[in-house]
């Protein structure tokens, strides 16, 4: 038999599958990108037990939980287990700490499918407690540097082209600005944390010791930037990109209306996608109207309307660049030239997409 591991930084790099043991309402809030739920009691079962336990004590709430699967309902997890373990022998499992759920997989995977089947020491738990070490450890050891520049300038296409980008709005499935939300969900707070610092773990396993980040506020769409690493960017250097308005109106029409539209009609269908879409590009809008003020975001929403029926019907596009235009020069650009004054300290270069990609190279290579 393989034994129990310890060895949390090489599960995370090897993408090692795990067995997690805990009840699915544990699952959702937070767990590992490997990691399939195939738990011992679900969420019913696991709060019946944890009553007990409390009234009881552990006897009685072992007692209870060996009733409460049984039969039937122990043969059909047990059967799950076995297919898991036969798919993936060289995986893992585990449960909160390592504790009795997980060891009671083990026995029975043992005792009645004839599988011996390696656990997980210190469980979810240690797991979780090892990647946000990692992600600290980074902050203090590496060298990391920002990407900056207004809004449609191209900040996510420069991180696409370096291999020691950390993708913060890829990992969040989001765009970031209040336009920034895609047509699918974004991961959970600690899936997102989960994702980010085992990401780290196999570019600093590579070699990398030095990281270039898109500037973000605090959260990406429900997303929120772990603490130590929002205010580490408070203080990094920045590259500043720059682009023509002509240029920064084509990207932000191909990526939220262009891609966007596709991404939910892919989804969706046709007639519902597009539906979906429009609304969505509306509620977008609606949703910056306190710092927009009511007349211009009267003016923006009509010309928004009159483009969405447009590429409706005709699948024309042109009425779309009006409004964006309109919400660059108005509304984003100062926000980001006031930024650009307040960092101005901290720019080491500036430039358009080439010439930054190029300089961030460079600096790599020290």
């Amino acid at each position: 038999m393989r034994a129990n591991t310890s060895d949390y930084r090489q599960l995370f790099l090897d993408d090692v599958p795990m067995m997690d043991a805990r009840a699915p309402v544990e699952f959702a809030k937070g767990a590992f990108p490997c990691a399939v739920n195939l738990p011992l009691m679900d969420d019913s079962e696991r709060q019946k037990v944890g009553t007990c336990y409390k009234q009881h004590g552990q006897q009685a709430a072992i007692e209870l939980g060996h009733r409460l699967v049984s039969g039937e309902t122990k043969a059909q997890r047990l059967a799950a287990w076995a297919a898991f373990a036969q798919a993936n022998p060289q995986g893992y499992l585990y449960c909160f700490r390592g504790g009795l759920r997980s060891q009671t997989v083990q026995h029975w995977l043992k005792s009645e499918a004839g599988i011996d089947y390696p656990l997980v020491t210190g469980g979810y738990k240690a797991m979780r407690s090892f990647l946000i070490e990692t992600t600290e450890q980074a902050l203090a050891q590496c060298d990391f540097i920002l990407v900056g520049g207004m809004t449609g300038t191209g900040k996510t296409e420069v991180i696409a082209q370096l291999g020691n980008a950390l993708d913060l709005e890829g990992h969040a499935n989001h765009r970031g600005s209040s336009f920034g939300k895609r047509a699918t969900s974004q991961p959970g707070q600690i899936d997102f944390e989960n994702a980010l610092a085992i990401d780290i773990l196999k570019k600093r396993a590579a070699g990398l010791e030095q990281f270039v980040l898109e500037d973000e506020g605090r959260i990406i769409g429900k997303c929120s930037l772990p603490l130590p690493l929002y205010q580490g960017m408070q203080r990094f250097p920045l590259v500043w990109l720059e682009d023509s308005l002509s240029g920064r109106v084509e990207r932000i029409l191909k990526d939220y209306v262009v891609d966007l539209s596709a991404e939910f009609i892919a989804l969706l269908g046709p007639e519902e996608g597009f539906r979906t879409f429009a609304e969505r590009l509306q509620q977008s809008l609606a949703n910056i109207v306190k710092r927009l003020g009511g007349e211009r975001y009267q003016r923006l929403a009509a010309i928004m309307d009159q483009a969405l029926q447009e590429q409706a019907g005709q699948g024309d596009l042109g009425l779309h660049r009006a409004w964006i235009e309109a919400l660059l020069v108005e509304y984003y650009d100062p926000m980001y030239a006031y930024q650009r004054e307040n960092k101005s300290g901290r720019i080491e270069f500036v430039g358009e997409q080439a010439a930054v990609v190029e300089f961030l190279r460079e600096r790599a290579q020290g």
